[in-house]
């Protein structure tokens, strides 16, 4: 038999114990940065942020991420270390919150920013991290560029199988281009190329020559993550029968 009073019961506790999982890891995410007397509704979101993707990459660990990239550059560089760890937490904030309210999550998360007092230096950071307006401080230049770091480490997103082949089939097209190219096959996921050539039209010093300028024209046309390892392969056989 259904009982809806027990149903209610379950619902809400599942609900407490959700919402107590959400402070719980925005809490968490604060101490293990070192960042003291957040409000308590940006702890809230932030903890949201646990349940949320981006690419297959967990939004609230990509933030999390994000801050100390960004703090570490900050020190190296001798700009604030602790406004950019703190944007860096708070830059996907609005993420949190986009299915509910419309607009960009920048503008979204900024608005939360400002709303619950924090500093217009930190409020502009999470704002521009997308260029959709003016970085007004150094620090928010560097949440823009530890948020790219964090999303472009080779594994931390997952691509569509669209976008993936169209790399692929790029990828290839700038080995076959070349003259004296036979056939090419990108592996690994992309991260290598081996290119096979007409060993009557590229010597093995046109080989060495080859790997080098078909690097540098991928480096020139396309964009990728980490590193794209180049193997030119030239190989001669000779065949007779013993009859």
């Amino acid at each position: 038999r259904i009982h809806p009073g027990r149903i209610e019961k379950i619902v809400e506790k599942a609900t407490e114990e959700v919402e107590q999982t959400m402070r719980e890891q925005g809490e968490q995410a604060a101490l293990d940065l070192g960042i003291h007397g957040l409000p308590t509704e940006i702890i809230r979101l932030l903890g949201r942020l646990h349940y949320r993707t981006s690419y297959g990459q967990n939004v609230l660990q990509h933030s999390i991420e994000t801050a100390r990239l960004a703090a570490l550059m900050a020190a190296e560089l001798g700009a604030n270390v602790e406004d950019a760890k703190l944007a860096g937490l708070l830059h996907d904030l609005g993420k949190a919150v986009d299915h509910e309210v419309e607009g960009p999550h920048a503008a979204i998360g900024a608005e939360i920013a400002r709303r619950c007092g924090l500093p217009e230096k930190i409020v502009n950071a999470i704002a521009a991290h997308h260029c959709e307006m003016e970085q007004c401080s150094i620090e928010a230049v560097l949440v823009q560029a530890a948020d790219a770091i964090s999303g472009a480490r080779p594994g931390a997103r997952r691509e569509s199988l669209e976008n993936y082949i169209k790399r692929i089939r790029a990828l290839e097209q700038v080995a076959n281009s070349f003259e004296g190219v036979e056939s090419s096959f990108a592996i690994q996921a992309g991260r290598e190329i081996r290119i096979l050539v007409k060993p009557d039209q590229v010597d093995d010093y046109g080989a060495i020559k080859l790997s080098r300028d078909i690097a540098r024209k991928v480096e020139e046309s396309l964009q990728y993550p980490g590193q794209i390892k180049v193997t030119v392969i030239r190989e001669t056989r000779a065949t007779e029968y013993a009859k």
